[in-house]
């Protein structure tokens, strides 16, 4: 078994996540990471799909994909050769006595406090799921009161785009 990261480009119509997401749990795939969100063309959406498959299962499901009407294009995004960000809110215990230590570990991780309270801070980072689990740890003495991950988002590296690929056939 291996990650994937697959990057789904689809028209942006009511139904389409639940198509996909569908076709992915029918299979018996686990998604680790979902993320969607408009395209910088109007009427597509973009769709980070990670999961853990073996390779021919998972040429199997992309095959599967392409027959659903709704979507254009798919591309596997190999990690050497593009920029994958996971992005974290993390609400930490903290007071006068710990808040110098928590924004310490914090800049550390070059991560943002985006909220202080008299017993907690909220922070914020973007970065590989490697980084954000290394910050995670480091806060984790501290006392972890909320986490909230977005899923991995992720774009090929070089000039040309998704887009510009699927829509110059």
């Amino acid at each position: 078994m291996q990650r994937h990261t697959l990057s789904v480009l689809v028209q942006d119509v009511p139904g389409v996540l639940t198509r996909v997401a569908g076709l992915f749990a029918r299979r018996a795939f686990n998604i680790e990471s979902l993320t969607v969100g408009p395209s910088e063309v109007e009427g597509l959406s973009r769709m980070t799909v990670v999961v853990e498959a073996h390779a021919d299962a998972l040429e199997q499901v992309t095959k599967q994909l392409n027959k659903l009407v709704n979507v254009i294009k798919i591309v596997e995004l190999i990690p050497e050769q593009s920029s994958q960000r996971d992005h974290i809110l993390v609400k930490v215990r903290s007071d006068a006595s710990t808040r110098a230590s928590v924004v310490q570990a914090v800049e550390l991780f070059r991560a943002n406090v985006v909220d202080v309270s008299t017993d907690a801070v909220t922070v914020e980072a973007t970065g590989s799921a490697q980084k954000l689990e290394a910050l995670l740890e480091v806060l984790e003495p501290f006392g972890i009161r909320e986490l909230v991950r977005s899923g991995t988002i992720a774009v090929a590296r070089g000039g040309k785009s998704m887009t510009d690929r699927a829509l110059t056939k």
